[in-house]
């Protein structure tokens, strides 16, 4: 008898295409596919917007995205489409999954196809050189859409399984935030709302540092103490940091903030986490992330979050000691020293009077 999962006892919803939200996914990574997924689920008429023709043509004719969820089944009506044109034009939602370094390009792409949609970024992570976070770039390049950004503990392989989880849809819109809650909110995924942009989008950019950081404890095998406190100060790092940038640090207390710190670095799943352990057991970077596959968006983060902090004197020792690590040859056991030094005061942020800790 094989194992019954929470998906099989929510069947998904019949579409109506005269009613169903039209929603479009740009990007077929494993994250992007689990939400188009999702969004099927939840009674929408779903694009995937694949860039390679094949890989769209293949996922039509076999309802598998075999490059990044090889081993999860897709709902048949979800149409993987290569032209983005099609994808995009006459669509209520775009939900935005293209890996950072590329993320600028796609929306310069969509542009001239752009009218009354909605434009939600699913990316957690921060553009190298200018430091803008996806919700700028959109503002930036699509300058009359209504915008918001999505982010919580969602590891994809979960979503696909049928494990119940939650996510924050992030917009100074409350328009938008119903319409992604309308979208994706089910019996098994759980959609909040949030007028904190900022501070979601770094909650799902910044946590990125710390799954690398604990990646690379994991594989020097350090115990349930020494991984307590690297989530606690990554938790004290992260609030420093992006409430110097305007952020409200009681969002960090919530799903896409400790929820995503949390689930993060405490998943093999998770791609920083996979490249950590790589660094930690004697891998080179290029080799960390050409046996992944993938994008590891930590990697970026750290280069970004060390240097702007620096400028913004934000005492951020975990990130400054990993950056020292990959980059310029410390031992990784610089980490945990990093951790041990100035401990003179409260552990919680902004209890006590401010001095670093």
């Amino acid at each position: 008898m094989s194992e019954l999962k929470f998906s099989d006892l929510v069947e998904p919803v019949a579409i109506d295409h005269k009613t169903a939200l039209r929603v479009t996914i740009l990007g077929g990574g494993s994250f992007g596919t689990a939400m188009a997924n999702t969004a099927v689920r939840n009674g929408c008429d779903t694009m995937i917007w694949i860039r390679d023709e094949e890989i769209a043509n293949e996922i039509n004719r076999t309802h598998v995205n075999s490059r990044y969820l090889p081993d999860y089944n897709l709902e048949s009506a979800l149409k993987a489409e290569s032209n983005l044109e099609k994808a995009v034009r006459d669509r209520d939602i775009i939900l935005v999954a293209i890996p950072s370094h590329s993320f600028r390009d796609v929306l310069k792409q969509i542009k001239p196809f752009i009218t009354a949609q909605a434009v939600v970024s699913l990316t957690k992570g921060i553009e190298a050189k200018t430091f803008s976070f996806m919700s700028d770039i959109i503002r930036e390049e699509l300058p009359e859409v209504p915008y918001g950004v999505l982010s919580g503990p969602n590891l994809a392989k979960e979503i696909m399984s049928g494990m119940p989880a939650g996510t924050v849809i992030a917009s100074h819109s409350e328009l938008v935030r119903y319409a992604v809650q309308q979208a994706l909110h089910s019996a098994l995924f759980r959609v909040f709302g949030s007028d904190d942009v900022h501070g979601v989008e770094l909650g799902g950019a910044l946590k990125n540092i710390y799954a690398v950081a604990m990646g690379m404890a994991a594989a020097y095998n350090v115990g349930e103490n020494t991984k307590s406190m690297i989530l606690t100060r990554a938790l004290a790092e992260m609030s420093r940091f992006a409430v110097q940038l305007g952020a409200n640090p009681l969002t960090f207390l919530g799903l896409s903030g400790v929820g995503d710190l949390f689930a993060t670095c405490n998943s093999p799943l998770s791609r920083n986490y996979q490249v950590g352990f790589a660094l930690g057991s004697g891998k080179t970077l290029e080799q960390a992330t050409t046996e992944l596959g993938q994008t590891a968006e930590g990697i970026n983060t750290i280069v970004q979050v060390n240097a702007r902090a620096k400028e913004l004197d934000v005492y951020m020792p975990i990130t400054t000691a990993l950056y020292e690590v990959i980059y310029e040859g410390a031992p990784p056991l610089h980490i945990a020293l990093s951790l041990m030094k100035n401990g003179h005061r409260s552990d919680v942020e902004f209890v006590l009077p401010h001095h670093k800790v």
